[in-house]
């Protein structure tokens, strides 16, 4: 009789409902469909023409209406300027005005620099992400979003340390060689300078830009020519940014932090460096049959009722 009831009893026990795995499994769904969204999100997509048109025309919008209202704060600017010059001389690299009059005594180059820096900066980024778009659909939007994150960060930037620029210096012998050759460009001399933020030197973007563009193209240009001028881009816009008089050498150093910052950003949403990433998007015909492989692979979780049969067979052979 006494096996009688124990056999009774682990029968009950067996086919009674799991409150536990009941619950569980809706959680675990729900889990499930969240990280394939995330793992969705984190994916690379084809690229579309006019989204990154509009997105691109919109964030650079962003970025000078929020740059542009950092408020001019010309007293502490003067003063980080100040402080920035006297750091660079304690180093002992403080050449920023001797390669600014140097330059400016050769007519034919500092205006050519003045022009390299009105213009460059933004021909060869738009270029270098039309190019990814069409050479490189793969690694587009991870490369995309260095840039993005390395642009908003320096926007912190200029709120936090507003600097004025070598040719706003208090008492300097700084030459402003746009103002001095009357040629067009600079956002932040001649006719411009009453629409820009004049105090927004640290970081720079012309090398945190530029820089991006050198690193982009050497890493993922197969023309050994290509990248060399993939280097020799930022390089020589270092020089640029020095000889013109708009930034010191540690605003260089600013930007080259936040490229750093943007490159960590996408490593961590991606999962790679953007050059690690495959070069082409497979077709979504393909891409949704390697979906399905996966998730034919994929060990699916028992459901409930199969949990409940599965545990009550078990206690039925139990001795």
């Amino acid at each position: 009789m006494g096996e009688t009831y124990v056999r009774e009893h682990e029968g009950r026990s067996a086919t009674s409902p799991s409150p536990i795995v009941d619950e569980a499994a809706p959680e675990a769904r729900r889990e499930n469909r969240v990280m394939n969204r995330i793992r969705s999100m984190r994916a690379p997509r084809r690229p579309r023409l006019w989204f990154e048109i509009l997105l691109i025309a919109v964030s650079y919008w962003l970025y000078s209406l929020v740059r542009n209202a950092v408020p001019e704060q010309k007293a502490e600017a003067l003063r980080n300027a100040d402080w920035i010059w006297s750091a660079e001389k304690t180093m002992g690299l403080a050449f920023e005005e001797t390669v600014n009059h140097a330059v400016n005594s050769v007519t034919w180059l500092v205006i050519s620099m003045n022009y390299y820096y009105a213009t460059l900066h933004f021909v060869v980024t738009i270029g270098v992400l039309v190019w990814l778009f069409r050479r490189h659909p793969g690694r587009y939007a991870a490369t995309r979003l260095v840039l993005f994150a390395t642009t908003a960060v320096a926007l912190l930037g200029y709120y936090l340390y507003p600097l004025a620029p070598p040719r706003l210096m208090r008492g300097g012998n700084f030459i402003d060689t746009v103002l001095l050759h009357q040629t067009w460009g600079s956002m932040a001399s001649g006719n411009f300078k009453n629409v820009s933020n004049q105090y927004a030197a640290m970081p720079s973007m012309h090398i945190g830009w530029s820089l991006w563009c050198g690193l982009t193209i050497f890493t993922l240009a197969s023309a050994p020519w290509a990248k060399i001028l993939g280097l020799l881009y930022p390089t020589v816009t270092l020089v640029v940014i020095v000889a013109t008089a708009n930034h010191f050498w540690l605003d260089a150093a600013g930007g080259m932090a936040c490229l750093a910052f943007g490159y960590a950003v996408s490593r961590l949403w991606y999962g790679s460096l953007p050059h690690h990433l495959p070069k082409q998007i497979p077709s979504d015909g393909r891409r949704n049959r390697l979906t399905g492989i996966r998730r034919k692979l994929r060990p699916r979780p028992l459901a409930a009722s199969r949990v409940r049969a599965a545990e009550a067979d078990a206690a039925a052979r139990r001795p």
